[in-house]
């Protein structure tokens, strides 16, 4: 994704990791064969893998710089981490902290960060290990976490929480080594729907795929983005947004909440920036028939 620009705000994606991924109906398993074909003239050449019938997708952050701050949009999977359950994140070791130097920012000019929710794949690098302890990556930030998120995962921590995700890839105990350790910094700030985070950047509550999942919302000039996490894992989800992924904590709420996301959006200048959505990534929502697609 090249460098966008928002007004006095630019947006920029480091990644972590890219490339097949997930077969459909593990990841989407409302999906089904011929309802992903019918679109498939425009998830080529981006979105599919043809040779292994795999999602092509991402896991990646986002750089947000702002007139006043540099604010990071989830952290991926992070080094070092034990993940038994998902083998190419266990002990992952990946360049991405040097990638962010290399992008011009270091960590200690990382002003907030913000978790759209709490899985795995989105707190890893709130955390590094030094000294055989976890400690905060960004020395000087505001971790944002949803109030409702934290007291969620708070309270079903551990086993518990693995089996609230559905599936323990989800969770994986990162509460204990990629959350608490920021809280016990006393760098966590609680957020509720509406906060501003920036005077460009709101966070906007979206319910479903886990109790505490929030979207930011970035406005500049005449431009605006929406960064919506995993209510939408796929692109494909734009055209059925009824399709919830394997780990949507509440399946009705999720549905619901992506239907009316998607709804909003549809022929919009919004322009949709996904935790997941592969190279190049932002696009926007467009009205394609009876149902909608992704427009890169």
């Amino acid at each position: 994704m090249e460098k966008l620009n928002f007004g006095a705000a630019t947006v920029e994606r480091l990644v972590e990791a890219e490339g097949p991924s997930f077969f459909p109906a593990f990841i989407l398993p409302d999906s089904t064969e011929d309802g992903i074909a019918r679109e498939m003239d425009w998830l080529l050449p981006h979105f599919h893998h043809p040779e292994t019938g795999r999602f092509w997708m991402s896991v990646h952050s986002y750089i947000v710089r702002t007139a006043h701050h540099t604010i990071l949009v989830d952290t991926c999977v992070g080094n070092d981490k034990e993940r038994p359950s998902t083998k190419p994140w266990h002990r992952m070791q990946t360049p991405w902290l040097d990638n962010l130097a290399t992008m011009g920012v270091a960590p200690e000019e990382v002003d907030f960060v913000c978790c759209t929710h709490l899985h795995v794949d989105h707190v890893g690098w709130n955390t590094r290990l030094l000294d055989g302890r976890w400690v905060p990556t960004f020395p000087n930030a505001r971790y944002l976490f949803s109030k409702a998120e934290y007291a969620h995962w708070e309270a079903e921590s551990g086993a518990e929480a693995e089996a609230a995700a559905g599936h323990s890839g989800a969770v994986d105990d990162c509460f204990a080594d990629s959350v608490l350790p920021v809280v016990e910094a006393g760098q966590v700030h609680f957020v509720d729907d509406g906060h501003a985070v920036d005077d460009q950047l709101v966070i906007e509550a979206s319910p479903g795929h886990t109790p505490g999942h929030i979207c930011l919302n970035l406005e500049g000039g005449d431009r605006r983005a929406v960064f919506s996490g995993d209510l939408m894992h796929h692109p494909v989800q734009v055209a059925y947004p009824e399709w919830n992924s394997r780990f949507c904590v509440d399946p009705a709420m999720s549905r619901a909440t992506r239907e009316a996301f998607v709804a909003r959006h549809a022929d919009s200048d919004t322009t949709i920036l996904a935790a997941h959505f592969a190279s190049p990534t932002a696009g926007h929502i467009v009205a394609n028939g009876a149902r909608c697609k992704f427009q890169v």
